[in-house]
Order: C-alpha cells, then structure tokens, then sequence
C-alpha cells in the first residue's frame, strides 16, 4: 500500500509540476499548452516509476535491467513532439521556446519519477522564471532596438552628399548618435549610423527619407 501511495504521489506531482510550465505556454496561446506539458511530464514520471518497479520485479532473476534505459529513451524521443510546436514562417522560425519547455518538463518528469523532488521543483522554478521574467527582459530590448536602430548605407564619394544624408535624417525629426565610416571604394564610402528615435519616428519612415537621396545605396 506504501508503494502504490509513493508511486501516485510522484505521478500526481509530476503532473502537477508539468501543469506549471504548461499554463504559462497555455497563457501565451502556444501549441503545446496545459495538458500537452502536463501529459509529457506525467508520462516520463510514469517511466521512470516503471524502470524502478521493473528493477524490483527482475532483481535476483540473472535478467539485465538498466534502470537510466527507458529514461534516456524519453530524453531522446521527446524531440519528435517538439518538432511539431516548431512553425517556419518565412526567415523567421516560432515554437523553439515552446519544444524546449516540453523537453524540460520530459526531464523534470523523470526527476520526480526517480524521486529527486527538490531537483525537480527548482527546475520549475527555474523553467517558470525564464518564461515569465525573460520575456519581458526580451521585449524591453526589443523596444530599445525600434528606438535605436542602426543602418548601413553606401555614399557616393562626393561633397556634401553626407552631410545631406544627415541633414535629411535630421528634418525626419531623428537624431544621429554614431557615425562609422568605413572606406569602401573610390566611388562610395560605406557608412554605419547609429540613430535615436523619437515615439512619433519610425525607422520605414527614415528609411523613405533616405531612398529620396540621391548618390546613396541602401544596404540595411
């Protein structure tokens, strides 16, 4: 009776771990949400708690058991179910995020399934922290980047052309904080300029400006 009560706690906090990570990505309207990290992380529990019956059940019998083998399977065989959360959508690529939490919660499953609870809680914590907090720490420096952008351009070798450029940059009503020249050719002069704009500025607008100038090629 100990043993299937053991066996049940681990199962039921296994899932209940998983539950965490799951309602986060849930949250967040991702593929994978509550029960799919929920399920992932009981099932891998459920393997370990099988692998340890298993080793019991076969121990003194001269059969081979390897406790770790079912386990490693799961580490290994998760990456198919979190290959599908994984979207290509042009040159951008969603759902990484998302396969990697899967993974996670594969092994905080086998944690609690092999009775490493305190590994497995702060794992989940830790998990939990990098999707909650990191998030808002990525979208803070992707503000900054619209804010701040930065554009390569090539200018004809002639003068005043970029003195032009920043006169231009200047009546779209952003600043320039760096110039780097580079020399390119005899013909144009490649050019990184770092700008600071204000919220009612946006970096097409800048861009717009710039492609009215003549003499200049736009890289990025």
């Amino acid at each position: 009776m100990t043993d299937i009560l053991i066996m049940a706690g681990r199962l039921l906090l296994a899932a209940l771990l998983g539950g965490v990570v799951g309602l986060e990505r849930e949250s967040k309207k991702r593929a994978a949400g509550l029960r799919t990290h929920l399920l992932v992380s009981l099932g891998s529990a459920l393997v370990m708690v099988t692998s340890e019956y298993m080793v019991t059940v076969y121990q003194g019998s001269g059969v081979d058991i390897d406790p770790t083998r079912l386990g490693a399977q799961v580490i290994s065989g998760i990456g198919f179910l979190g290959a599908g959360t994984i979207i290509k959508q042009g040159v951008n690529v969603r759902g990484l995020t998302t396969a990697a939490s899967l993974w996670a919660v594969a092994c905080i499953g086998l944690a609690v399934g092999a009775g490493y609870y305190a590994a497995a809680a702060i794992a989940v914590a830790i998990v939990f922290g990098a999707l909650v907090l990191l998030e808002k720490f990525e979208k803070s420096r992707i503000s900054q980047a619209k804010t701040n952008p930065e554009i390569i351009i090539r200018v004809e070798n002639t003068p005043g052309k970029l003195g032009e450029v920043a006169s231009a940059i200047g009546k779209a009503g952003a600043n320039i904080t760096n110039i780097e020249i580079e020399g390119d050719d005899a013909e144009y002069t490649l050019v990184r300029l770092s700008l600071h704009l204000p919220k009612t500025v946006s970096k097409d607008q800048i861009l717009v400006v710039l492609k009215t100038i003549g003499g200049l090629l736009l890289i990025e």
